[in-house]
């Protein structure tokens, strides 16, 4: 009985974590800075679109045109 207790326990406070909202970090973007668009350095792309697939081929993770624009224009 007292092993299940732990076990049940354990496993409850794995479940807990998983589901906790992970830390905010500060998104890092590749740098467009100075390239040309749709040049052979930009791989044919336009700016955002370049930075759109950059940071897929980095984090597994698309963002939104709207914000690659966003990013690009401050940079």
């Amino acid at each position: 009985m007292r092993k299940t207790t732990i076990a049940l326990a354990f496993a409850a406070s794995a479940l807990i974590g998983a589901l906790a909202a992970p830390s905010a970090q500060a998104q890092t973007y590749p740098a467009v800075k100075g390239l040309t668009p749709f040049s052979a350095e930009a791989n044919y792309m336009s700016l955002p679109g370049y930075l759109r697939y950059r940071y897929f081929v980095t984090a597994q993770k698309w963002i939104s045109y709207e914000e690659a624009a966003r990013i690009v224009a401050e940079q």
